[in-house]
């Protein structure tokens, strides 16, 4: 069976391209428009192996959806990634604060998100 990622992003073209990415290299995706969808796909029973958001979106922001899914029973170990256009260290400190297990700044190329990917993800 495929890993599961889920995707936290309000872009739809970012949204997209991750997905064709992640699916050529047979991950199954799952995806939502801002972190509270994202909040919700997790308490209506989603573990992913592995997730991956934004920081800057509507209705809620992926550093406040990293710091609410770690609360979450079942996710306190599950890696996420922040993949966003922020790259002040004041940020980067308060995803850590929050939980996030890296930082990647935008634009990455797919290889290096396949290859970080395989780093925090055992068996990937």
């Amino acid at each position: 069976m495929a890993m599961t990622i889920l995707v936290v992003d309000d872009s739809a073209t970012m949204v997209m391209s991750l997905k064709t990415t992640l699916t050529m290299h047979g991950f199954a995706v799952e995806t939502a428009g801002n972190g509270q969808a994202g909040l919700d796909k997790l308490k209506s029973g989603l573990k992913p192996n592995l997730i991956l958001t934004d920081v800057n979106m509507p209705v809620m922001g992926g550093l406040e959806f990293i710091g609410k899914a770690r609360a979450l029973p079942g996710l306190r170990f599950t890696p996420i990634l922040t993949l966003t256009t922020e790259s002040e260290a004041s940020k980067r400190d308060e995803g850590k604060r929050q939980g996030a297990t890296g930082w990647l700044v935008k634009p990455v190329s797919g290889d290096d998100l396949i290859r970080v990917i395989k780093k925090v993800l055992p068996g990937a």
